[in-house]
């Protein structure tokens, strides 16, 4: 629903209610969903994943000023897999350790295997899968991961070479700011493992950025220290695109 998700978060007014804001998509379909059960199902994810009015603003910020899609759908990601265990636990878990092996393709039956251990990592379900449901829900995880760009091709799914956008990775720098981490565990943050990044990527890309005075980013033995553009994600959000 990324398409969707940006259509929506970009006509949202910050003066209405949540709710009010979903009853509006509802009547209006400004959208143009396809059917009414689909509509309806886009208005009942966007109410359980996202909160406009709090953490969730800067995103819709963005999407509102029009940031270019392929730089606000990383962020999407990230917004959205604070509370999607399953999601954020096969991107984290499985498909960035795929990549460091330096598998090729990503195999249906692999994830399989992958979600018949899910509970050793607190996934909890109602009850158990059936090969039927396992089988859907690995399918699922992989078109998820190819809609990010972290995979690519239809029938058959190949690991690709991920680039998270300069100004996302700021973005997402400053999240990880808000929530109180030092500048060294932003930096082996496991967050960076949904854009397939090893904390060598990330010291890589603060170094470049640090050339460019984008940043500050000094490291004297295992002291680390990091200064970023503005105080807060919401600050920088609203930089991003003046």
């Amino acid at each position: 629903m990324i398409e969707e998700t940006y259509a929506v978060f970009a006509a949202w007014d910050f003066d209405r209610t949540k709710r009010e804001n979903l009853a509006h998509l509802r009547d209006q379909n400004f959208i143009g969903a396809k059917s009414v059960t689909w509509l309806r199902d886009v208005a009942k994810v966007l109410n359980r994943r996202f909160d406009p009015a709090g953490r969730d603003r800067p995103l819709v910020v963005l999407a509102k000023r029009g940031l270019p899609v392929d730089e606000w759908r990383p962020l999407l990601l990230w917004h959205m897999t604070r509370d999607e265990f399953l999601v954020r636990d096969f991107l984290e878990n499985w498909l960035f350790q795929e990549f460091e092996a330096g598998t090729f393709r990503a195999r249906t039956r692999d994830v399989e295997s992958y979600l018949a251990e899910i509970s050793k990592r607190g996934g909890k379900t109602e009850h158990a899968w059936s090969e039927q449901t396992a089988n859907r829900v690995a399918a699922g995880l992989l078109k998820v991961a190819a809609d990010f760009g972290l995979l690519r091709g239809s029938v058959v799914k190949e690991l690709a070479p991920f680039h998270l956008p300069e100004r996302s990775f700021l973005y997402l720098l400053h999240a990880m700011r808000d929530q109180r981490l030092s500048p060294g565990k932003v930096v082996t943050s496991r967050d960076w493992r949904l854009f397939l990044m090893r904390p060598s990527d990330v010291e890589h890309e603060l170094l470049r950025l640090h050339q460019f005075r984008k940043l500050e980013y000094q490291v004297a033995g295992s002291l680390v220290e990091l200064s970023l553009p503005c105080a807060s994600t919401g600050e920088y959000a609203e930089r991003m695109v003046a």
